[in-house]
């Protein structure tokens, strides 16, 4: 039991460490994009590009690991990345999906209001819960019936009345163009999610706490080079950023 303790510890604040990271990104992210939008920015793609670009700081802990594997199991593997190509080849296409799903969600920012864009993006509990069941067999219960009842609920409310909080000087045309952008943004993420649980239970390998590392790294240099490529034919290089003099 002694032996056991220091791992559960180190564990909770592992999880304890991510849930508030995850807690800031997630919602100042949205409030942090709709301003640059609010100012006058119009590169999506570049603002896609962002919501991925910090994975080199996922570098950070899986160095930790690495050396504190090599102390703790001189007999381990000596390779920096445990993923076998199997995973790397499936965390890489998942990845190729969150870039897509980026710009999705960056376009729906720069056309709605955050509330607005929060409570649709929300709705991706009710196609989480939907695939989940298809990819995973995740069973439906009480709670998550009336709560994916509720989120789609107030989505529907929203699009009944798209005129009510659409922001001045943008058309009828544009609001509902960023509504079904942003509702793709929360199908497709709703579908990414299940999926990740699916290629956990195919993957062959212990899942422990560096290789989820490794998978979000992977995912996350996918995701940023598909934006890249995006931001390269919208010339957001050239336009969107601009020269500073010498």
């Amino acid at each position: 039991m002694d032996v056991k303790q220091p791992k559960t510890s180190l564990g909770r604040a592992l999880l304890i460490l991510n849930c508030i990271v995850f807690a800031i990104g997630n919602c100042g992210g949205p409030l942090l994009m709709r301003l640059y939008f609010l100012h006058g920015g119009n590169r999506i793609w570049f603002s896609s590009w962002l919501e991925t670009g910090g994975w080199p700081i996922i570098l950070v802990p899986l160095i930790v690991a690495y050396f504190r594997r090599l102390k703790t199991d001189p007999t381990s593997s000596r390779k920096f990345f445990l993923m076998k190509p199997r995973l790397f080849v499936a965390s890489a296409v998942i990845g190729v999906f969150t870039g897509l799903d980026n710009y999705l969600y960056a376009y729906g920012v720069a056309r709605l209001p955050v509330s607005t864009s929060s409570l649709i993006i929300a709705s991706q509990l009710a196609f989480t819960a939907g695939f989940a069941f298809l990819l995973v067999k995740q069973k439906f219960t009480a709670y998550s019936i009336n709560s994916v009842f509720l989120l789609t609920l107030g989505a529907g409310v929203l699009a009944l009345h798209t005129s009510g909080d659409r922001p001045s000087g943008e058309s009828s045309k544009e609001y509902v163009l960023g509504f079904i952008m942003t509702l793709g943004a929360a199908l497709l993420y709703g579908f990414i999610l299940p999926l990740i649980e699916l290629m956990y239970k195919k993957a062959k390998q212990e899942i422990n706490y560096t290789l989820v590392l490794e998978i979000q790294i992977v995912m996350s240099v996918f995701a940023t080079a598909f934006c890249t490529v995006g931001m390269i034919i919208n010339n957001d290089f050239k336009v969107g950023i601009p020269h500073l003099p010498l």
